[in-house]
């Protein structure tokens, strides 16, 4: 089993690391799976928490947040965007994919849903993954993962290289 994590207490680095990882996969001619944060082009003219995914490996955004209106602070993650991100990923065919990304394992992994059945059927199919963990995540998906998973540096060259070693077997 090839699963491994990138986790940061720098802001947006998870992400930033990750897609900048899918587009050097990409660049290499890897067949990917799985979903990573579309970094904004122009982040002041965003809303700060405005998260849309890119579904790999055909490009589809999706944003998974919704506008909760002025003033508030309540968590804007929409679960029917999430399930319709793992929905789009399900219609790819694991078995052909040499890798499979996911930008974070969040809250709904950690409760069972969201991609939690894809991360492990990737596993089960022999693909590798690769995915972000948040800090206050950590000792959920250290559950899932129950010992089997390595954390790589938060660096893109050494994460590539772990990419392209568990694609090569």
């Amino acid at each position: 089993m090839k699963l491994a994590y990138v986790t940061s207490t720098k802001r947006g680095e998870i992400d930033r690391l990750l897609s900048l990882t899918a587009a050097r996969l990409e660049a290499g001619k890897a067949r990917l799976a799985g979903v990573v944060k579309i970094l904004e082009e122009n982040p002041e003219l965003a809303h700060d928490c405005d998260m849309d995914l890119r579904v790999l490996p055909d490009g589809q955004a999706i944003r998974i947040t919704q506008s909760l209106g002025e003033g508030s602070n309540a968590c804007r993650l929409n679960p029917a965007a999430i399930q319709e991100a793992v929905g789009a990923v399900e219609q790819v065919d694991l078995a052909t994919s040499d890798i499979f990304l996911l930008n974070k394992f969040g809250p709904q992994e950690a409760e069972g849903h969201g991609f939690r059945h894809t991360i492990g059927a990737a596993l089960e199919q022999g693909v590798p993954v690769l995915l972000g963990v948040g800090t206050t995540m950590q000792d959920s998906f250290d559950t899932f993962a129950e010992g089997m998973a390595e954390q790589l540096p938060e660096d893109l060259d050494a994460i590539q290289d772990w990419c392209v070693k568990a694609m090569a077997g």
